[in-house]
């Protein structure tokens, strides 16, 4: 009984959870994180009349973040403040702890449940075009304060020879680019070289140009929609992969296309999400979150291919080099993690 009890209790604590990642995304796209950032304590009046909403919702709003310990909560004042960590987490776009965007892919995600449960009793795949269009915006969102933190000035230079080539001039291809985060962050920092994303969704490839469109990129900065088997070009310096190779029908049969496409001396940088080899080493928080959204996403889009190898989001570095081996290249290596991802350097 005192078991179950206490299950109960981790029920009753991720349901509220649950509930709160659709308030979450409200409070993003309503402004609400960002009008409590910085200034101090306020009373529900206050953050209605300072983001143009009604007070009676924002009352309500506040008290499920100020129960799960979002926010703080005076009684004497009957005021709520937004502590400066949270803040960093819930109102800072460009902070490397901005976790919004991870809730608006979830939500987006769970749309799809009816068809992710036909297809566990089919088999078939779902593929990544099919979802609801939040999950790419979402996904960008995600990853971004990652890549913004990391790709440049950790990840890049660790690869061998080549942050100068870049800085001289280069070519690059971003592989499963999505909305092109990854890749405007390559043009900003090296602005002699020519970069290009590619990505079979066209939606995102759409999203992608008008980003490098608005950020004044696109005379070195290109987005064109094809698959990561089949993309044009080839003599790429530089060939990189975010966290997109775990979710290829046919990962070797990419990894091949990859190393006919790079230059001689080119280097292929593969970016995946955190995990282990076995499934205990990914018994915890993180991997409990990656199993989820393989489940819903990463799984279904693979199988939604051909051959349909089904890495998963916590394929394990074994998984990774065995795929890049099958492929021919010789020279593998980790060379960074984070919380959230693991970064390889490959050689033909």
């Amino acid at each position: 009984m005192d078991k179950l009890m206490a299950f109960l209790g981790q029920v009753i604590g991720e349901l509220g959870a649950t509930v709160n990642a659709g308030l979450i995304v409200a409070g993003d796209r309503l402004g609400l994180y960002r009008a409590m950032a910085g200034a101090g304590p306020m009373s529900s009046g206050d953050l209605a009349e300072k983001t143009g909403t009604a007070e009676r919702y924002v009352r309500e709003w506040l008290n499920a973040q100020a129960a799960g310990g979002y926010v703080t909560y005076d009684p004497s004042t009957q005021r709520y403040e937004l502590p400066a960590e949270q803040a960093m987490a819930l109102a800072d776009e460009n902070s490397p702890a901005f976790v919004c965007g991870a809730f608006e892919l979830a939500m987006a995600t769970i749309k799809a449940e009816p068809h992710i449960e036909e297809s566990f009793r089919s088999g078939a795949g779902f593929g990544w075009h099919q979802h609801d269009l939040g999950v790419s915006t979402g996904c960008e969102r995600f990853f971004r304060p990652g890549y913004n933190a990391n790709l440049v000035s950790t990840w890049i230079p660790a690869l061998d020879g080549i942050e100068e080539k870049l800085r001289v001039g280069a070519r690059i291809a971003d592989i499963g680019c999505g909305l092109g985060a990854s890749s405007r962050l390559m043009a900003e920092a090296y602005p002699r070289s020519k970069v290009t994303g590619f990505d079979y969704h066209k939606e995102s490839i759409a999203l992608a140009r008008k980003k490098a469109r608005d950020a004044g990129l696109s005379n070195r900065l290109q987005f064109d929609v094809a698959s990561a088997s089949s993309f044009p070009g080839s003599g790429y310096d530089l060939i990189a992969v975010f966290d997109s190779l775990h979710d290829m029908g046919d990962p070797v049969g990419v990894a091949k296309h990859i190393k006919q496409a790079l230059a001689a001396d080119g280097t292929w940088l593969i970016v995946e999400p955190l995990a282990g080899d076995t499934v205990e080493q990914n018994l915890n928080p993180v991997g409990r979150a990656y199993y989820a959204f393989s489940t819903f996403l990463c799984v279904p889009n693979s199988l939604s291919q051909e051959v349909g190898l089904a890495l998963g989001a916590q394929a394990g570095e074994k998984k990774i080099r065995d795929v890049v081996t099958a492929a021919g290249f010789t020279r593998f290596r980790r060379i960074n993690e984070t919380p959230f991802n693991v970064v390889y350097e490959v050689r033909p």
